[in-house]
């Protein structure tokens, strides 16, 4: 008996030592970078796409020389700008990043006009002015929320 028990105290020893290591935890790669939303980057935004207003509408279009419909203006704005690449439909955009009441509007964030479903969007630029791509014949342009038209038009704000 006295053999048996110094070998039943290394396996005991040597089991309660495996119970109690921690497994190594898997490496985690680095969460994906995003920017801060700053009002300095918002600004950015907004002098960027207003640098684009006369750049001619094109259905489709996501570049400056090949003209830009309104969603691919914010998408070409803000991939370039601030490093996001936003939904391509404004159906998408519609949900994308959190929603903003109107008090709260900063430069940069995203104007979707339409309830369901969500027809164009731009973005705020500050002064109750936003940067938009509006229609076929057109070209990219800076319109006032309170004009005629746009003050009619059911409007929701959204910041990524």
């Amino acid at each position: 008996m006295r053999r048996t028990l110094p070998h039943l105290s290394l396996w005991l020893a040597l089991g309660l030592a495996g119970c109690g290591s921690t497994p190594p935890l898997p490496v985690q790669p680095p969460p994906q970078a995003r920017p801060a939303w700053s009002s300095e980057l918002g600004r950015d935004i907004a002098i960027h796409a207003m640098g684009l207003a006369g750049t001619p509408y094109r259905y489709g279009g996501n570049t400056p020389e090949g003209g830009f419909d309104c969603s691919g203006l914010i998408g070409y704005v803000y991939k370039s700008r601030a490093g996001v690449a936003p939904p391509r439909t404004v159906a998408q955009l519609a949900g994308f990043g959190q929603a903003v009441d109107a008090d709260d509007l900063r430069t940069g964030d995203l104007v979707i006009f339409g309830n369901d479903p969500a027809w164009h969007a731009g973005i705020y630029v500050g002064e109750g002015r936003f940067v938009h791509a509006p229609s076929t014949g057109g070209t990219v342009r800076l319109d006032r929320l309170d004009n005629r038209y746009w003050a009619r038009q059911p409007v929701r704000y959204r910041r990524p």
